[in-house]
């Protein structure tokens, strides 16, 4: 279980469940025939490509230890809050018994995005083992690579963003650029970051906002002055227009929908490299505008001291950051926009202002909150300051769901529903050849047991009159929409469209009314489940791209850590 007595309890039980089961992987991961010693590194996303390339290419030299035991590297990819959630809950399953300390799942090297959720994890483990410091210090982890946090915005916007001392001052109070800046166009700001709580560029760019407001170096913040400021940290939220898991994913999605669909982000300086990278036909680029004091997103190399750690593994460790930290394999770091975490290494010709950055940036790095003021602030932003949503949830439940689909889709919803906020309703509606009434649900107790008996009454049976239903959840959320709110549409299906008395065009020309170049700004998301044969992906992604959002495919073992992260965008 996750640690006892912290606030995230609830909201990170379901993601832990499923964590070691769905971790990402790629070719570094190919260890299955191999028999020597598996190294388990597990990483932040924003390191996971590095990790992966720099140990596809160790594993091609056959390394072996000194006492000529061979081992391979594989590595996981998650969320820093999730390396973290991860990470506290194999301890405590250690503590409590229930796992042994030779079990495969502890990973041997550790990383996360940034020192903020660094000093929280050692803060949570030290909490469950008091006085062993089974995490070293910050300063005792070498560095691997870095990037800064960043503001990324079309040209236009990033003049005025540039000309202001604090842009997160500025955003309390401004609706649109220009009043940021005169001469800013008059668009409304609409801005993005991940969520704090699963995204360590989400947490840093929070901490940020509370330095900025309180004017408090983030080392000087009390747990009051989280409470305190609380009412301008709010203010800058209401601009949110989407939350997520992967600050790329959001860089990415700056450029797909426009300025329209975001203004402005806080992203790191790797994620503006990146979009700029792989730019299409028509599409603007974007630019990094670095704020006189903000994170630089170090991303160190975790060996614990714990008694999972056996000699070999803590041999092999070192084996492989000293490899990590090469120059040779530092370039790898560059190609992909992070900056290098040895020294003397070239930056290399992404750091231009080809891509939107700058190579000899200048600011004042910021440093780690007191864990406990970190915690206050996650516990303020999720029950507080974070903007509301209000997400009508399409349900298929035609006949083709039988089987363990159906199942495997209630456990997922429950999770769901027991993971709502208290600022986040969702509306429910079950359709196959009918489309049924919504189901008004939230985080009390009430809106719960209405969603658990929803979730019990669903039945496979009958056709999938999809497109019928994607209009049907639009115009119920047209009259019921929230204008302080994210409003979304997530659609899950496992079948084509039969039986709807409207076609895709039809659809579309209808969802482009409401979609973000609109005061309505209702979001879609799609979700195909089972095999792609069963149901049309290129329908769902239509669908979900003409209201700027995305198509993703699930399956029974899959759906419920892909549902969880499509949760934390709203």
């Amino acid at each position: 279980m996750i640690l006892k007595g912290s606030w995230l309890d609830t909201r990170l039980v379901a993601v832990f469940g499923v964590l070691l089961l769905t971790a990402c992987s790629s070719d570094s991961n190919s260890t299955d025939n191999f028999t020597g010693l598996k190294v388990k590194v597990l990483v932040g996303s924003a390191l996971g490509d590095f990790c992966n390339q720099a140990a596809k290419n160790f594993n091609a030299t056959q390394p072996k230890l000194d006492n000529g035991n061979a081992f391979q590297v594989r590595c996981e990819a998650l969320g820093s809050g999730d390396v973290v959630s991860s990470v506290v809950g194999l301890t405590s399953q250690l503590k409590n018994g229930t796992l042994k300390a030779d079990a495969t799942d502890f990973p041997s090297i550790i990383s996360v995005d940034g020192d903020i959720y660094q000093s929280q994890l050692i803060y949570r483990v030290n909490q469950i083992f008091p006085g062993q410091n089974y995490i070293p210090d910050i300063t005792d982890a070498p560095l691997l690579a870095n990037s800064p946090m960043v503001f990324m915005a079309q040209t236009d916007v990033a003049g005025g963003l540039r000309k202001v001392s604090d842009p997160y001052q500025a955003l309390v109070t401004a609706k649109t650029h220009r009043d940021i800046d005169p001469t800013s166009p008059a668009l409304t700001v609409n801005y993005v970051h991940t969520a704090p709580t699963r995204s360590n560029s989400g947490l840093q760019t929070l901490v940020a906002q509370y330095t900025s407001v309180s004017g408090k170096r983030p080392e000087e913040l009390t747990v009051t002055d989280v409470q305190t400021f609380q009412p301008q940290i709010q203010q800058i939220q209401s601009k949110i227009t989407r939350y997520g898991v992967s600050t790329n994913s959001l860089a990415q999605g700056m450029v797909k929908n426009g300025p329209f669909w975001a203004s402005v982000g806080s992203v790191y300086e790797s994620s503006v490299i990146s979009a700029n990278s792989s730019l299409q036909a028509g599409q603007e680029r974007y630019e990094a505008i670095y704020p006189k004091t903000t994170f630089t997103s170090n991303m160190r190399a975790i060996v614990p001291n714990a008694p999972w750690m056996s000699a070999d593994e803590k041999a092999a460790a070192e084996k492989f950051i000293t490899y990590w930290r090469s120059p040779d394999t530092q370039k790898i770091a560059t190609d992909l926009g992070l900056r290098p975490g040895t020294p003397g290494v070239a930056l290399g010709a992404k750091f231009s202002p080809e891509f939107g950055v700058v190579a000899e940036a200048k600011y004042d790095s910021l440093r780690p909150p007191k864990p406990e003021v970190v915690d206050a602030m996650l516990k303020s932003w999720q029950e507080a300051s974070k903007k509301p949503s209000l997400v009508v949830v399409v349900v298929d439940s035609s006949g083709s769901m039988s089987g363990n689909k159906l199942p495997a889709v209630q456990n997922t919803l429950q999770n769901y529903i027991k993971n709502l906020g208290k600022k986040e309703q969702i509306a429910l509606i079950d359709f196959d050849s009918e489309i049924r009434e919504p189901v008004l649900v939230d985080g009390t107790p009430e809106g719960r047991d209405r969603g658990l008996q929803f979730i019990s009454s669903l039945r496979a049976d009958g056709g999938t009159s999809l497109y019928d239903a994607a209009l049907q959840a639009r115009n119920w959320l047209r009259k019921n929409r929230r204008p302080d709110a994210i409003n979304a549409v997530l659609i899950l299906t496992d079948g084509e469209d039969s039986g709807s008395r409207i076609s895709l065009d039809q659809l579309s020309t209808a969802l482009k009314e409401s979609g973000f170049s609109s005061d309505e700004r209702i979001g879609f998301f799609t979700v195909g489940y089972g095999r792609e044969g069963e149901f049309n992906p290129d329908a769902l992604k239509k669908i979900a791209e003409w209201n700027g959002g995305y198509y993703s495919k699930g399956d029974p073992e899959t759906i419920s850590r892909l549902m969880s992260d499509l949760q934390v965008e709203f």
